[in-house]
């Protein structure tokens, strides 16, 4: 069986040892396993045809999720399916679908960030790209001249509440069932950092249960801010980097084994009839 992982590149240029792990357990179980980075090939998107037994979408540049929604088309199977992630990867969508399944995020806004001046003017928020990962262009804005200096975004943000927490961000990876969690502060390059791994409060598993299950999601990571009124999620990332988590590798591997072999299946509602 044929396993084919679409990357991103990194900075520096060398390989995820999470994604190395995975890798050689696959190749021991009998797995033939390739990667690939879609921004160094040519592809014709009108002609792309499934030669691999899945794809494994690791990457969360728009070519790489427009790539696996287009094998997908064809009828190639993708770990995590490409609608959950594009739901995942779009922030706007996201927050629906976070609130409809009872999952406390922050309030937001999107459309005319002029409008918002008033409420800035008296509670902070964070602005975010509608599809950002990985920290890029996220501010946080705190007066109505900060908000000006924004200027026309060249693509859509949404503005999140601003949540004050404990000076660090609880991340939490989740694999199918199986919920982890480190701490670390939060900074424009905190996602290359490995946290500190943290006990899972059984709040914090219900949360991520939740949110695997309105997505359709098995591998994601979840961004969370701990208040004294409970965690409050401010991310979602569809196939996390697991930093600071060594048994991790071994859970993915298996994961994707098995949903490989057929015996996950990952089911989601179509986006349009959660927000009809």
């Amino acid at each position: 069986m044929r396993i084919l992982f679409l990357l991103a590149r990194r900075q520096p240029p060398v390989p995820s040892p999470l994604l190395e792990e995975v890798a050689t357990t696959l190749r021991s179980r009998g797995f033939e396993v390739d990667g690939v980075i879609a921004e160094e090939h040519l592809f014709s998107p009108d002609r792309l045809a499934a030669s691999y037994d899945l794809y494994v979408l690791k990457s969360h540049t728009e070519l790489s999720l427009s790539l696996a929604g287009a094998l997908a088309a064809g009828g190639a199977r993708i770990l995590n399916p490409y609608r959950a992630c594009a739901a995942a990867q779009n922030k706007i969508v996201a927050a629906r679908l976070l609130r409809d399944a009872g999952v406390p995020i922050p309030d937001c806004w999107v459309g005319n960030a002029a409008s918002l001046a008033e409420l800035i003017a008296q509670h902070p928020v964070v602005a975010k790209p509608y599809q950002g990962h990985r920290g890029v262009g996220v501010r946080l804005i705190r007066s109505p001249s900060e908000l000006a200096a924004l200027g026309d975004a060249s693509i859509p943000l949404i503005f999140q509440r601003y949540v004050a927490g404990c000076g660090e961000d609880l991340k939490v990876y989740v694999v199918a069932d199986e919920v982890m969690a480190v701490r670390k502060p939060f900074s424009p390059d905190s996602f290359s950092r490995p946290g500190r791994p943290v006990e899972v409060t059984e709040q914090v598993r219900a949360i991520a249960r939740a949110v695997g299950s309105a997505f359709g999601l098995g591998l994601f990571g979840l961004d969370m801010i701990e208040t004294p009124h409970g965690p409050v999620v401010v991310d979602l990332n569809y196939f996390p980097g697991y930093k600071g988590l060594p048994q991790a590798a071994a859970l993915v591997a298996r994961y994707i084994e098995r949903f490989a072999l057929g015996s996950i299946e990952l089911t989601y509602r179509d986006v349009c009839e959660s927000v009809g």
